[in-house]
């Protein structure tokens, strides 16, 4: 054998005994830069080393909106994806039998009733109330919080205003009395010390348990990578619970993510958050079963057959993690 020959031998022979590298894992992600409670939990799972830790390799892919998040994970620009229920169940409507939930680190948009010149709902009847449109995600969930507290929805002047900002003008200018907004509108209105807060984020979820986000992943990933999706979402927990047991955690992470954001508004977020973190992964049965409920009495989804569960949701790979690091008590608690 010739020396050359020799020498290739030689490399290819390294070559295979070298550990093989893995790929990274691709979470498709619809904001563009880190967001506010509770999504940024994924983000800084990356910056603060919990996806290091779990011995996981993780990229955000970006892109707008769920139908393009949906489109890239289809489509393998990506391993699992934070996209809507609403959007999921549609494509399980279509057919589309290769898509699973499989945990939910953001399940809820943290909302909250929040009004001025008001002290509590019982005096909503004959006020204005802002909404988003008639139909819109807020209008709905509104309806469903505002009847758990013993106000008739027909007692109230629905007022379409559009986009949340909007809302919040005219609730400052008095041109509504009360409307539905996220904690991160509120505490980034200056007049916030002057609103009174109707219902907080805790009650409003209480009310109307509807799980909005999950991460979902193809059937093929699961099959192929089933190791890194475990490892993703062990450390999303792990970040969850750390932030709930502590929110200067979250603060001190996100100074660092968000140094636009005033020190104030972030102690805030963590404080009123603390308690709504996904400490167990998120999927809870009851809360999709009452979240498919919901949808099937809007105008999309009624009359329509309600899929199974099992078509579109694996706890497969969250029960696997809990039964590695134990289920937190508080919190989300997993049923299945």
């Amino acid at each position: 054998m010739t020396v050359r020959a020799l020498f290739a031998a030689g490399a290819v022979a390294i070559l295979l005994a070298a550990p093989a590298i893995a790929a990274p894992f691709r979470v498709i992600v619809t904001d563009m830069e880190t967001p506010l409670v509770p999504n940024s939990v994924m983000e800084l799972a990356k910056s603060e080393g919990y996806f290091d830790r779990a011995g996981v390799d993780v990229e955000f892919v970006r892109v707008q909106q769920t139908p393009l998040a949906i489109a890239a994970l289809r489509s393998g620009e990506g391993e699992m994806a934070n996209v809507g229920v609403e959007a999921l169940l549609q494509l399980s409507l279509q057919g589309v039998d290769d898509l699973r939930a499989v945990t939910s680190p953001n399940k809820a948009l943290p909302y909250m009733i929040v009004a001025s010149g008001l002290t509590s709902t019982s005096e909503l009847p004959g006020k204005a109330f802002g909404i988003g449109r008639i139909g819109s995600v807020d209008h709905l969930l509104s309806l469903r919080v505002l009847a758990a507290k013993g106000v008739d929805p027909a007692t109230v002047d629905l007022v379409p205003l559009g986009q949340p900002n909007v809302r919040a003008q005219a609730l400052v200018a008095g041109r509504i009395a009360a409307t539905t907004m996220s904690i991160g509108t509120f505490l980034s209105m200056p007049e916030a010390d002057r609103m009174s807060v109707l219902v907080g984020v805790e009650d409003f979820y209480a009310a109307a348990p509807i799980v909005s986000k999950v991460n979902a992943v193809t059937t093929a990933v699961l099959e192929r990578r089933g190791e890194d999706v475990r490892a993703v979402i062990e450390a999303m927990t792990l970040a969850a619970r750390d932030f709930a047991a502590d929110p200067a955690t979250w603060v001190a992470a996100m100074e660092k993510a968000r140094p636009d954001v005033s020190h104030e508004t972030l102690v805030k977020l963590g404080q009123a958050f603390a308690q709504s973190w996904s400490v167990n992964g998120g999927l809870e049965r009851g809360e999709l079963d009452t979240t498919v409920d919901w949808l099937w009495e809007t105008e999309d989804f009624a009359g329509k057959p309600k899929p199974a569960m099992e078509s579109w949701v694996n706890f497969g790979p969250e029960d696997a993690v809990l039964g590695t690091i134990g289920v937190a008590e508080g919190g989300d608690r997993p049923s299945r």
